[in-house]
């Protein structure tokens, strides 16, 4: 099975990413896009994130009806921090009769050249870049593969910062989400 894989935080996860991840999986050779919840990502601070499994929690309840996306822990279980590369090669070792594909936005393949074993990456790896306003990058080789999705402008942080001064944040999250976040009082 061709497998995308889209990192994140996803503090929380929010319809941006899924609209991502849904065009990837209905547009592209990608059969299924797993969303990996990063524990801890080498080049963001960790103190503003809500507590990993309950980010986890909150990406099963947004794609659990969705057979096409799934949600992954595999970076729990990885040494920390996460290192895109190291989870490449694990999950290609762990499952040999998949073919696994990076999903990153335009903004985030500029900064490539700073992640571990980069090259191996771009070398072994097809990447689907989906373009950000202001992140123009052309194609480098074959592997790479640029795509126009449909984007929405929205933010982790600001979805944070509305819920936290008690404003809606309903249509930017999945109605399943915001249910959790209510229920559990995250992000006050």
């Amino acid at each position: 099975m061709k497998i995308g894989l889209h990192f994140g935080s996803f503090n929380p996860i929010h319809i941006g990413h899924l609209i991502i991840a849904s065009y990837i999986a209905n547009n592209t050779m990608v059969e299924q896009v797993w969303l990996v919840v990063s524990p801890q990502n080498p080049l963001k601070p960790s103190g503003s994130l809500l507590n990993e499994y309950h980010r986890l929690h909150l990406v099963q309840v947004a794609v659990e009806d969705d057979p096409q996306l799934k949600w992954s822990d595999i970076e729990f279980r990885l040494p920390r921090p996460s290192y895109t590369i190291d989870t490449l090669s694990y999950l290609s070792e762990k499952y040999p009769n998949n073919e696994f594909s990076l999903i990153i936005g335009s903004d985030s393949y500029m900064n490539l050249h700073k992640w571990k074993n980069s090259e191996i990456i771009k070398r072994d790896y097809n990447i689907f870049v989906y373009e950000r306003p202001g992140f123009i990058v052309k194609s480098e080789s074959k592997k790479m593969h640029l795509l126009k999705a449909p984007l929405l402008d929205i933010s982790s942080t600001e979805i944070r910062k509305a819920i936290k001064k008690g404003k809606s944040v309903r249509y930017l999250v999945p109605n399943s989400v915001l249910e959790e976040i209510v229920r559990s009082n995250y992000y006050k």
